[in-house]
């Protein structure tokens, strides 16, 4: 007698979810266009400003990679002089619900130097660095409007927009709730008040001299205001 076997019961696949691009416009909180970023190519640089996704522009060298260079030369010996002052190049900043922003570049404090922002627990940057850089070619307007708001509404201290085109440097601190624009003083010089010892030739750095940057760089790191500054750090770890 023939036995009548039992149908195989299939196995279903997993639906594999569909993740939809994010696209230049496309308005999302900082939670989806998270979700949709991290799903993108690794090439792909994207920001979340008030909302609206801004796709970046490859960089060209003269505008923006040479100067970014310089810039991140310029903090590298700060840093490496500084001990506990934490920098970072392009990495991604959670600010509130609307604003996901790579800076070009960044200093930062950890919490228990007084510092307001942290790591969370994929690696990312959550709160306002004490100091954020832009170098600014193509996207002047919105470093110096929407960028800028972003910034000083989540209270980010000291903001500079060097706008490599049009040769101009601007320096801006934060004064109970608005930004001045800081002037170099009578030697060409704009001392930074939250990182003591950081201080920036402007018109060197304009001009591309990047030796008499760091030279000037070097006086501060060797001023009193960076060693007091360097040993108060130390002290909220003892």
């Amino acid at each position: 007698m023939a036995v009548e076997l039992m149908p195989r019961a299939r196995v279903l696949e997993p639906v594999q979810e569909r993740i939809s691009p994010i696209e230049n416009g496309d308005r999302l909180t900082r939670q989806e266009f998270h979700r949709r970023y991290q799903a993108m190519p690794e090439n792909v640089r994207a920001e979340l400003i008030e909302g609206v996704v801004y796709m970046s522009s490859p960089a060209r060298h003269v505008q923006h990679a040479r100067p970014q260079g310089a810039i991140m030369g310029w903090l590298s010996v700060f840093v490496a002089a500084t001990p506990l002052v934490d920098l970072g190049d392009n990495g991604t900043v959670f600010f509130d619900p609307d604003n996901e922003i790579q800076p070009d570049a960044y200093l930062r404090l950890e919490p228990q130097q007084g510092g307001a922002s942290q790591l969370n627990i994929d690696g990312y940057v959550e709160g306002a660095p004490e100091l954020v850089i832009e170098i600014a070619a193509s996207t002047v307007s919105r470093d110096l409007h929407d960028k800028l708001r972003v910034y000083r509404r989540n209270g980010v201290p000291e903001y500079i927009v060097w706008r490599t085109e049009d040769k101009q440097l601007d320096w801006f601190r934060l004064r109970a709730g608005n930004y001045e624009r800081v002037e170099p003083d009578a030697e060409g010089i704009i001392r930074s008040e939250i990182f003591p010892g950081l201080w920036l030739a402007v018109n060197k750095l304009l001009n591309g001299d990047l030796a008499g940057v760091l030279a000037e760089l070097q006086k501060g790191i060797a001023s009193a205001e960076h060693q007091a500054f360097v040993e108060k750090l130390a002290n909220k770890i003892a």
